[in-house]
């Protein structure tokens, strides 16, 4: 069965203050009426100020202990009553809190409600022998029996407006208080689980690295074996061409060395397994995949294109992917989407920029994807811009090193 949570210290501080509060206004209401002469001719004065004490102190355990402090409420109300000490007005409201705590804080509901149902009872009761004592009192005759059974049945309507309002609003505020509660736990929940399936997603993506490593490393080390079996035929006969083939086999080494570095700090790959790893040449296939499930996509390749490392082009292509699939989630099918290629001088630059109209939330995640991308580019020490445009929209754009082939070789002979 759910339970509301229990109350904190900030909440018993705020009863603390109300039951000061509801005190010191009875006091108050006591001198006024004492002060009219209506009230309080036939009592020390400090017997209703006692009273107007005693009947809110309670009120301190009405979140903790609800049922004891109605009662107890009940007690002090009736005995007040009945040595003409009780003060009409604040009174009224310090029992529709202790009744309506029943209702919203006892977690045993079924004694919430024979409790509550025993105090109405008692209360209709003493109500009850009151009138019939109240009736054959001198002072009704004098009054008129109209004019009493006027104020029966003002103080009737009273005690039923209150004691049925404390009981109505104290079951919604219980109700409202478990739905409050489900719906944290539910979201304590989702977002658990959220955890759990974006470590998933890079456990499982880690797992795949044999997928791209052979991609990736197979050929380097096709290269070395083939130059590595020329220099071995040549060695005696040719030792310049043997030189030649070594010095390939070593910048082979380098290259191997270096993208398998980069796929086992990286560690994540996005496709099945089943064919080659992706590079730039295969953007425009990319763009035209994207196009077909109705996305509006146009690729743009700026400066020399030029032939770079398989780990650089399988970022590049992966990154392009991700933004793709992000800008069709998040700013909508039908929003433009621009993917920019720049060769600079020793860098490859892949820049994905969206207009943020096509239709979506336009509110793009930072989850798995943008994870991913993060780890891609930093394996490669490279630089990757994430966030919305000043315009409109939402920019990816990673910068990694990437200088010409002759660059790589003239740094190898010398």
């Amino acid at each position: 069965m759910p339970v509301r949570p229990a109350p904190d210290a900030a909440s018993m501080r705020t009863d603390a203050l109300l039951a000061g509060a509801l005190a010191a206004l009875g006091c108050v209401m006591v001198a006024l009426s004492a002060m009219t002469g209506l009230q309080f001719d036939d009592v020390p004065i400090w017997q209703p100020m006692l009273a107007a004490v005693l009947l809110p102190a309670p009120l301190v355990l009405r979140r903790v202990h609800p049922v004891p402090v109605s009662i107890a409420q009940i007690a002090i109300y009736i005995i007040a009553g009945e040595t003409g000490s009780l003060e009409l007005y604040v009174s009224q409201v310090n029992l529709f809190m202790g009744f309506y705590s029943i209702g919203a804080w006892e977690t045993n509901r079924r004694r919430a409600l024979w409790a509550r149902v025993v105090i109405v009872l008692v209360m209709a009761a003493w109500l009850a022998t009151s009138a019939v004592r109240g009736f054959f009192d001198p002072e009704t005759g004098e009054r008129g029996v109209s004019a009493y059974f006027a104020f029966l049945l003002i103080q009737i309507v009273v005690n039923v407006a209150y004691f049925g309002g404390g009981w109505i609003f104290g079951d919604r505020a219980w109700r409202e208080s478990l739905e409050q509660q489900r719906l944290a736990d539910a979201h304590a929940e989702i977002a658990a689980q959220q955890q759990r399936l974006a470590e998933q997603a890079v456990s499982l993506e880690r797992v795949r690295i044999a997928r791209e490593l052979h991609d990736v490393v197979a050929h380097h080390v096709s290269a070395m074996g083939v130059q590595a079996g020329a220099a071995r035929r040549v060695l005696a006969t040719d030792p310049e061409k043997a030189a030649d083939a070594l010095r390939h086999v070593e910048q082979s080494a380098r290259d191997a060395i270096g993208e398998l570095r980069a796929l086992v700090v990286t560690l994540r790959a996005e496709d099945d397994g089943t064919g080659s790893a992706p590079g730039l040449d295969d953007l425009p296939a990319l763009v035209d995949s994207a196009v077909a499930t109705g996305q509006r996509v146009a690729l743009t390749e700026v400066g020399e294109p030029r032939t770079v490392s398989p780990m650089v082009g399988l970022t590049a292509y992966r990154i392009v992917q991700e933004a793709l699939t992000n800008a069709r989630k998040h700013a909508g099918p039908l929003a433009q989407v621009d993917v920019r290629v720049r060769y600079l001088d020793d860098e490859l630059e892949v820049e994905v920029a969206d207009d943020g109209r096509g239709g979506g939330s336009g509110a793009h995640g930072a989850g798995a994807g943008v994870l991913g991308m993060r780890e891609r580019v930093s394996a490669l020490d490279g630089v990757l811009e994430v966030g919305p445009r000043s315009r409109g929209g939402w920019l990816v754009r990673a910068r990694m090193p990437s200088p010409a082939a002759r660059d790589r070789a003239g740094s190898v002979d010398g």
